[in-house]
């Protein structure tokens, strides 16, 4: 498998402020991104022995963590270099180098206590340097970390301040003890013995109840209880005089072979023995869970309450499973951004493609979850992609009565200004009114994409135009009955003036019938002269003049006649001259 994580250098992980530990941001980030189980090696010991140059020798460089060589401290808090593991193709090998002990220029003897602390913590190999054989300073120095008892047992869950013995002690380092310069013969009674049975001895019990026995053996006893896989490694010097200055530039054949063997021997085991970091319950550690480590220690012992084993893991479970359903969240957060377009055509739709995203998130959270053994932040993931989806749903809502309330005002708007115009105003405008609101609804159903709220908004759009429509009604009656009203008059009007008419005919045939009565009658008259004229004048002068009174009065009748007629007339004219208009009174 191609290595996750290439550092081209080591950074500093946790930096030594003011004898105040602080994590590097941009360190966890690397951690954060390995995916890999790590097998994570710390060095400690005191300041200027040689621990970085051992530790780039692991990292497989001849420079990267700081070599000095003076009599003054280079490295400074812990610092880190993650390479692939030689040996290990799945795995990342954590180098991390610390802040040397002892360092006169310190200010605070417990901080030397805390980088300690760390590097066990943090380790799953954990080497400690020290200078020529193994003496009782070296031996009290390991056993200062012991005296921290909270650091190393675990605490009963009912009671803060009782302490017990952990049962599991898999998630404790191994112990390399390197010795440097080592000038002394590996052998017993005159029989030769090895690095590690040199070790063994070093760590035996004296037998004994007395004080100085007991304050003899307590320092060996922790360590054995505490580290049960030991193994040393002794070291000659790598080069003589002026040359251990510039130990880093040397070459291979130029330092002492005997060094250059036993470098190569602490290598292979260190890349051959060296387990992965394994917390309680056989828990392999992966860059996420390394960089959860380190915060929650650094937190911890920054705060003068080291935190138990026991809480570790609840703790790390807590922040790897928290992380686990941001990590999942995020995903679905991302999914639906590209696959749904608010607002969808149907709500079946959306909750099909929520149902997809939440299944995928799920999936992703199991991946990644940490002893969520009572599933209580995988409720707590449903939960929150359960509210997700009444949000998304929501959204929906609002995009689609957003949209289509857009698109009422513009498909409606031309019935509107029709309205405003008073276009249907008039009798029989309310079935026009009517007929147009049914075009244009067909006309904004027919519009696609219009999400899950076209018909309510629609709907809602209508119940607001009710009063618009009762009003056009309302005038349409009204204008209906005056029309009405005014063709009913005119019809009267007209059925006067036609039989004004027929009494003007009447009259005209009357006159006619009478002046065709007196031409006839004049006819005779003057038959009646011309045969009696000369007898009968006297009494013709008499007849014509009777003759013309009686005309005269006829005349005087049809007169008076005709002047009724023009009269009712005239008042006919008068009543629809005076009749108000419709449109006027409306």
């Amino acid at each position: 498998m191609v290595p996750e994580i290439h550092m081209p250098e080591p950074i500093c992980l946790i930096g030594n402020t003011d004898e105040h530990l602080v994590t590097n941001q941009e360190a966890l980030e690397i951690l954060s991104a390995i995916t890999q189980p790590v097998v994570v090696v710390a060095i400690v010991g005191l300041y200027r022995t040689g621990k970085s140059y051992l530790m780039n020798k692991l990292a497989g460089k001849e420079k990267g963590f700081s070599v000095g060589s003076t009599v003054q401290s280079h490295t400074k808090g812990i610092w880190m270099w993650c390479v692939p593991h030689p040996q290990k193709p799945d795995h990342t090998l954590v180098l991390l180098d610390t802040e040397g002990l002892g360092d006169v220029e310190k200010v605070d003897e417990k901080n030397d206590i805390k980088i300690f602390a760390l590097a066990i913590l943090l380790s799953s190999t954990f080497v400690y340097n020290t200078m020529s054989k193994i003496d009782q300073g070296a031996i009290d120095l390991l056993h200062n970390v012991t005296e921290l008892t909270d650091l190393l047992r675990t605490r009963n869950a009912s009671d803060p301040n009782e302490t017990k013995e952990p049962d599991d002690m898999s998630f404790f380092p191994d112990l390399v003890w390197t010795l440097r310069d080592f000038f002394l013969g590996l052998e017993v009674n005159g029989q030769a013995i090895t690095s590690d049975e040199y070790l063994e001895r070093s760590l035996m019990l004296k037998q004994g109840s007395d004080e100085r026995t007991q304050t003899f053996n307590l320092p060996r006893l922790c360590i054995q209880k505490f580290f049960p896989v030991k193994k040393c490694f002794v070291f000659d010097s790598p080069a003589l005089g002026s040359k251990l200055s510039q130990l880093q530039t040397l070459n291979s054949d130029e330092l002492n072979p005997d060094f250059v063997q036993n470098l190569s021997e602490f290598c292979s085991h260190i890349f051959t023995h060296s387990k992965t970091k394994t917390l309680p319950g056989g828990i392999h550690v992966n860059g996420p869970r390394l960089e959860s480590l380190v915060q929650t220690y650094v937190d911890a012992i920054n705060s003068g309450a080291l935190p138990s084993m026991e809480n570790m893991v609840v703790t790390l479970t807590r922040r790897e499973n928290t992380a686990a359903v941001q990590k999942a969240i995020a995903h679905y957060d991302q999914q639906m951004s590209q696959k749904v377009q608010l607002p969808t055509e149907t709500l079946q739709l959306l909750l099909d493609l929520h149902k997809t995203c939440e299944k995928e998130a799920i999936e992703i959270f199991r991946k990644r979850s940490f002893k969520d053994d009572d599933q209580c932040f995988q409720k707590e993931l449903e939960s929150l992609l359960s509210a997700k989806q009444d949000e998304i749903c929501r959204k929906n809502e609002d995009a689609s009565a957003a949209l289509c309330s857009t698109l009422l005002q513009s498909t409606f708007q031309p019935l509107e200004q029709e309205v405003a115009r008073g276009v249907y105003a008039k009798p029989g405008g309310h079935s026009l009114f009517l007929q147009r609101m049914e075009q244009l609804k067909a006309q904004y159903r027919q519009q696609p994409g219009k999400g899950t709220q076209a018909e309510e908004v629609l709907q809602k759009y209508l119940k607001a135009k009710e009063p618009v429509s009762a009003t056009i009604l309302q005038t349409d009656q009204d204008l209906t009955a005056k029309e009405k009203q005014k063709k009913e008059e005119q019809a009267r009007a007209e059925a006067a003036r036609a039989e004004a008419q027929r009494l003007e005919a009447l009259r005209v045939q009357e006159e006619q019938r009478r002046v065709e009565q007196e031409r006839r009658h004049q006819e005779q008259l003057r038959q009646i002269e011309i045969e009696r004229a000369n007898f009968r004048r006297e009494q013709q002068r008499k007849q014509e003049q009777r003759v013309q009174e009686e005309m005269e009065r006829i005349k005087a009748e049809k007169e008076a006649q005709l002047r009724a007629l023009q009269q009712q007339l005239q008042k006919v004219e008068v009543i629809s001259h005076h009749e108000p208009d419709p449109c006027i009174i409306i």
